[in-house]
């Protein structure tokens, strides 16, 4: 049996223990909040998205370059949030990186930085920093499993780019042989191993893509989608003009309807300023009393649409109606993207077209 004695000192004893753990515990923590290592600044790393090569700025408008580290490329967040089209939030006092809303700044610019040549740096890994995406915090993990945390390198703040793809729900590969890493498509694949290949981009596109992060504007988005409805920005009011995602692809979601009330859809890729799709209310559409266009006919117009497909592309043509309307509905699949349109049949007018990455 225990004397009292033997018990005050059993009690301090543990308290003791309990008092070294918990102080362990704190040293620990503090020491893994900024671990100190070192790096490689990667300038000779191209950064290809949707097809485009593109250029990292602070908001000092300092071009900021890929950095390795331990075999995995990362990638500044704010720059991302720029081609996310979110607004990028630093909380100082919770050492929190917040990806909200729809993005009000404008889009850093600056001069690139053509003297910069690969050289090890010092960075911090810094576990005690926490990513908020929409409301919902964000962990990030390797191929492994295991965590990985955001890297501070000259007061910006990196992702591994395993971690940037899951943010923009792209898939990932590494090209060794031209030291090229590109994200493209709408699914996330291992970045931290390498694979060769990427999803063609969409053909046709002949616009070429805006410097700086690579996004036209707004105005340039609504002009294009103008210029094809054959209209101009008095003959009509502009309803709806966001960015946003789709299919993996940053696009303005541009809607606007004319005096007598006909409402046009059109979606702008933000990139190459290429109408991704469009179509229009047949709400007034009035029926005609004329003959239809031949099967032909709306075949040739189809292949007109997607340059290079040949009839054997066409896996759908038939006849049918929308809206009291004969209309052709037409499926075309070439070069690894689908095509869906809908030719009006009494005069041969395309008014709707879609299109979208074929995923095996």
């Amino acid at each position: 049996m225990l004397t009292a004695h033997s018990k005050r000192t059993v009690r301090s004893t543990a308290l003791l223990l309990l008092c070294a753990l918990l102080a362990a515990m704190v040293l620990g923590g503090r020491g893994r909040a900024a671990a100190t290592v070192t790096a490689r600044l990667r300038p000779d790393i191209t950064i290809v998205i949707d097809g485009s090569k593109r250029a990292f700025y602070n908001a000092g408008g300092q071009q900021v370059h890929p950095i390795l580290y331990d075999g995995t490329t990362y990638l500044p967040v704010r720059a991302i949030g720029e081609l996310m089209g979110k607004n990028v939030d630093w909380n100082q006092d919770t050492k929190t990186v917040t990806l909200s809303g729809t993005r009000t700044g404008q889009p850093a610019a600056g001069t690139p930085d053509l003297s910069a040549s690969a050289k090890d740096v010092t960075v911090e890994l810094r576990d005690d920093f926490t990513v908020i995406v929409d409301g919902t915090k964000r962990t990030f993990a390797d191929a492994k499993g295991q965590p990985v945390y955001p890297m501070l390198s000259a007061g910006s703040t990196y992702l591994p780019i395993r971690a940037i793809g899951e943010l923009m729900g792209k898939s990932v590969s590494w090209d060794g042989a031209t030291q090229t890493v590109t994200l493209s498509g709408s699914l996330v694949t291992d970045a931290d191993t390498f694979s060769g290949g990427s999803t063609p981009p969409a053909t046709g596109t002949t616009t070429p893509p805006a410097t700086g992060t690579g996004l036209i504007s707004v105005e340039d988005a609504k002009g294009k989608a103008l210029a094809h409805a054959g209209l101009t920005a008095g003959q009509v009011t502009f309803v709806q003009q966001e960015l946003e995602w789709e299919d993996g692809r940053q696009v303005y979601d541009i809607e606007f309807y004319t005096s007598d009330y006909k409402e046009y859809d059109y979606e702008i890729d933000a990139v190459t300023g290429e109408v991704r799709s469009f179509d229009y209310d047949a709400e007034h559409y009035t029926p005609s009393t004329g003959t239809t266009i031949s099967l032909e006919k709306a075949r040739e117009i189809a292949l007109a649409k997607v340059p290079g497909a040949a009839a054997t592309n066409i896996v759908k043509l038939e006849l049918d109606h929308d809206d009291g309307r004969p209309v052709y509905e037409v499926e075309i699949i070439y070069n690894m993207m689908e095509y869906e349109m809908e030719i009006d049949a009494t005069n041969g007018t395309v008014f709707k077209f879609e299109y979208e990455s074929v995923h095996d």
